[in-house]
């Protein structure tokens, strides 16, 4: 299934004016922070083009919220291209890393990483400027997100160690791609963007619960149908097309289209659901600035679905041809052609 995949999404995002601004002053801090490390690797980051993707996913942050955002959304993206399935003695490295990024936001801002290497530096600086004038329900709740994410993608790893990448059912693999696409915190990170937050008690209810994590599956499968064929050629079986193929043993095109079907599911139930956030409002009494805070927040999980998706049409991260050290890197089980975890 092609990279092109086109999905029929009721709605649009507009896009950062600081795009370029902020894409500048962005690509600069990658490399003097050392998130790439060579020539190859940069010029493979920048095919990726996540700052495309912070722009389109956080439209309306100011201009320097914007050089931030894009700082903090190259790291899981970085950090999830670290694994390498050729070294099973990777996964203690890997895990203590994810250890370090977890408790970052649970030290007082500022602190200095106590496992150090690119990544670990770079979130620490990052998280300071991320959380600055949040409230701690704000960085509790986004700090467990986080956290959620980062163990799942150990788990991921611990998996392909023990050989058993690609081996979960169905209903496991949609439970744990909801995890490792990182999408709940990622929503949270909207409200950081326009300075705002939604109130905690239409955060709990079920409706908002329900509609974020519709969002996650929708974004997770959309980004494993347009990733498809790159992870297929890497042998990375962590795909709802690799799981439907193995579990149903249907041809890769039946477990395609079925793959299709299942997002457009979800995209169809959270629409739905959407249309019900006034109702939620009046159960809760909401008052007319809570009301407008819940509004924003349901932007910023719809700037999420569309952003990330017209960002997946044409990103470099899931063209399938790849050539030169890339391509050599991805064919020995990495996804990077640079080491960021050593100091």
């Amino acid at each position: 299934m092609p990279q092109d995949v086109r999905f029929d999404l009721p709605f649009t995002t507009p896009v950062s004016n600081h795009l370029e601004y902020a894409r500048e002053r962005h690509l600069r801090w990658v490399w003097d922070m050392e998130l790439v490390r060579s020539e190859a690797g940069f010029e493979e980051y920048q095919s990726w083009d996540l700052p495309q993707a912070a722009a389109r996913t956080y439209p309306y942050a100011s201009a320097d919220d914007m050089v931030v955002l894009m700082n903090w959304f190259s790291l899981a993206f970085l950090f999830d291209d670290q694994f390498d399935a050729s070294r099973p003695d990777r996964a203690d490295r890997i895990a203590e890393v994810a250890r370090e990024l977890i408790v970052t936001p649970l030290r007082p801002a500022g602190s200095r990483p106590r496992v150090l290497c690119p990544i670990t530096v770079a979130w620490s600086e990052v998280w300071e400027r991320l959380s600055d004038d949040m409230s701690l329900t704000w960085r509790t709740r986004f700090a467990t997100s986080w956290g959620r994410f980062l163990a799942s993608h150990v788990e991921e790893v611990d998996l392909a160690a023990q050989g058993l990448a690609g081996s979960l059912e169905l209903d496991a693999y949609v439970a744990f791609r909801r995890r490792t696409v990182g999408i709940h915190h990622s929503i949270d990170a909207g409200e950081r963007s326009r300075r705002f937050e939604v109130p905690a008690q239409a955060m709990a209810h079920p409706l908002m619960e329900r509609m974020r994590d519709l969002a996650a599956d929708t974004i997770g499968f959309m980004n494993d149908i347009h990733s498809f064929e790159r992870e297929r050629r890497r042998g990375d079986g962590h795909n709802l097309i690799a799981v439907l193929h193995r579990e149903r043993g249907c041809s890769w095109q039946e477990a395609a289209d079925e793959a299709y079907r299942m997002t457009a599911g979800c995209l169809d139930e959270y629409l739905e659901l959407e249309s019900d956030v006034p109702r939620m409002c009046q159960e809760l009494g909401l008052e007319e600035d809570e009301r407008a805070r819940v509004g924003m927040g349901v932007e910023a999980i719809r700037h999420w679905i569309n952003g990330n998706y017209e960002w997946a049409l044409t990103t470099g991260r899931y063209a399938a041809a790849k050539e030169g050290p890339v391509a050599t890197a991805e064919l020995a089980g990495r996804g990077s052609v640079d080491d960021l975890l050593a100091v």
